[in-house]
């Protein structure tokens, strides 16, 4: 909790005035009972003896009234303005450092969360502590200041006849706490839950075309339906036992005003001074005391869900990075070429029985494509994912010229490296906001991605050509050319190391060729692919075959095909002798 604080702490003399101005807001709100029986006793002049009206001082009573009430709703309006603000700048602060926070994880705390919870978080738990910002800056002092000032003020007016008051104020707390006892627990099954639910909806609509094709749309509704249940059931629950609390509260209230008329009028009016208007004083007294624990109720009733919620933005801000910048980053040397160099690299996952890849050693030089192959878990992208750092190697040394990875700034690695996924993602805007991807607008970057990557005959075929739109995760262009242009915005950078996470694996044999052939003329960097089909890769300068995590061949397609049996058998399971 102390960790979400802090992100008030920039707007600590705007909570100060909107604590002000709700405690002056207190204070008005607590002269009008008394102004009220001073109007009624001394402007009305009903008294133990009789009835004496005296319109001046009505007139200037309600007057008083009815400026001090102007002046509370000024006072209200202002204040509400500020609350807003406040805590929709809390929000947007917490937001931003939350997606600032996610945005420097590794696939490892990616995997530890995962992205639906991630999700809820962002929005659903971020939205709870601004709604809970924003009511307590307008109940924390104002409904506490309503609650003690009208009891004082009670107790004024006839100290005996408060005892009610303090009786049922009493009987109102003993039973709130029985109810956020019984509700308190139930708050975060509640947020786990909503993780659920959005978990299996994401699923659902992420892979509706299967669902579809599988006619499983009623099983896949019956899960929603059961998380959905069960999420409804525990709301439900805790709806019925907070529900409680407004008919005891109105209950408590109504007998409270009733216990006071009744008593007041038969044992207290006349006696020692104490005159009608004073019994109309204490009643709006009782009422405001109490209405303000119903509305303290109900800040209290946010409390648990605020601090869970902030328990589960906290992790995520609190998560421990597995891979930051180095404490003294190394400079990188100027002419950089691109070689890239595993050096008896190993990597374990968390909590993993065995290790994914054993002792790798190889070197990817500039201008030549290195290129590694293997049956399905031989570590293929896992190996890869390493040279980004989007998994930390558990041992060795990987370095780019002499330099290890380790020691880069991240931003500095990144900016040699032109990484194109195996899943082709693209944002929403147009082909070119997609190719030029935080890049400065250049026609020629644009004309050369587009060309090598096989992309421009497609892109010149539509009316706007490169001004094309492309809807949210390139739904509105095939695989192929979702890969393509994801190659191309690759190319635009023109890094020294390119990386193809079997990238070329929606795309038909003939641009498949064309494509590698513009690759091999026009660039000249560090090119490691993964791919899963020979034809991709036989014409590569060197080829790694992977099994198991280790490597067990490494050469040419001729040399691999005599010495590596792995090579060979996935070689015959593709292509038959003549083409091979």
């Amino acid at each position: 909790m102390k960790q979400i604080v802090r992100y008030l702490k920039p707007y600590a003399w705007g909570i100060a005035f909107v604590f002000g101005l709700v405690g002056l807001r207190a204070l008005l709100d607590l002269l009008l009972p008394t102004i009220l029986g001073r109007l009624v006793s001394e402007g009305i002049g009903i008294s133990g003896t009789g009835l004496s009206p005296d319109a001046s001082r009505i007139y200037d009573l309600a007057f008083l009234m009815f400026g001090i009430t102007v002046l509370s709703i000024g006072v209200t309006i202002l204040g509400g303005y500020f609350e807003s603000r406040i805590s929709a700048s809390f929000a947007r602060d917490l937001r931003e450092a939350v997606y600032q926070k996610i945005s420097r994880f590794s696939l490892a705390e990616m995997d530890h969360f995962t992205t639906s919870s991630l999700i809820t978080r962002s929005t659903n738990d971020i939205q709870q502590l601004q709604t809970y910002v924003n009511m307590l800056m307008r109940m924390i002092i104002l409904q506490p200041v309503l609650a003690v000032g009208a009891i004082a003020f009670s107790v004024s007016q006839q100290p005996t006849l408060s005892m009610v008051l303090i009786a049922s104020v009493t009987a109102l707390v003993f039973m709130l706490v029985i109810i956020f006892t019984i509700v308190m627990p139930k708050f975060s099954l509640i947020q786990k839950l909503v993780d659920r639910l959005n978990l299996v909806t994401r699923e659902n609509l992420s892979g509706l075309r299967v669902v579809r094709a599988f006619n499983t749309e009623k099983q896949q509704a019956k899960r929603i339906d059961q998380a959905s249940f069960e999420a409804m059931k525990l709301n439900v629950f805790v709806n019925r036992i907070t529900g409680i609390m407004w008919p005891v509260m109105s209950l408590i209230m109504g007998g409270t005003s009733l216990a006071i008329v009744y008593l007041g009028a038969r044992y207290f009016v006349g006696v020692d001074g104490f005159e009608p208007g004073q019994l109309m004083a204490l009643i709006q007294y009782a009422m405001r005391a109490i209405m303000s624990f119903m509305f303290m109720s109900m800040l209290f009733i946010l409390i648990p869900r605020a601090a869970i919620s902030a328990r589960r933005v906290s992790e995520v801000l609190s998560m421990e990075m597995t891979i930051t910048d180095p404490d003294t980053p190394e400079a990188l040397p100027e002419g950089m070429k691109g070689e890239v160099v595993f050096d008896k690299v190993s990597f374990q996952y968390p909590n993993a029985p065995e290790p994914v890849l054993c002792d790798i050693s190889f070197v990817a030089r500039p201008g030549m494509t290195t290129a590694l192959i293997g049956s399905t878990g031989s570590g293929k992208s896992t190996l890869i994912n390493l040279i980004p750092r989007f998994y930390e190697r558990t041992s060795g040394a990987i370095t780019i010229d002499g330099v290890d990875i380790k020691d880069m700034k991240l931003s500095d690695l990144f900016n040699l490296l032109g990484y194109v996924p195996q899943k082709g993602v693209l944002f929403s805007g147009t082909i070119k906001d997609n190719v030029l991807f935080g890049m400065e607008e250049s026609e020629d970057s644009l004309e050369k991605a587009l060309t090598i990557s096989q992309s421009k005959e497609f892109v010149d075929a539509y009316d706007n050509k490169a001004d094309h739109d492309i809807s949210q995760g390139g739904t509105n262009v095939s695989g192929g050319q979702r890969q393509r242009l994801s190659m191309a915005r690759a190319i635009a950078k023109n890094p020294l190391v390119y990386i193809f996470d079997d990238s070329f694996s929606a795309l038909d044999y003939a641009t498949d060729r064309k494509l590698r052939t513009m690759l091999d003329q026009n660039v000249k960097a560090t090119k490691l692919i993964v791919a899963q089909r020979i034809s991709t890769i036989r014409h590569a300068d060197q080829i790694i075959v992977l099994d198991n995590g280790r490597i067990v061949g490494k050469g040419r397609h001729q040399q691999l095909m005599e010495t590596c049996e792995v090579y060979r058998e996935i070689a015959y399971s593709q292509l038959d002798k003549e083409e091979l």
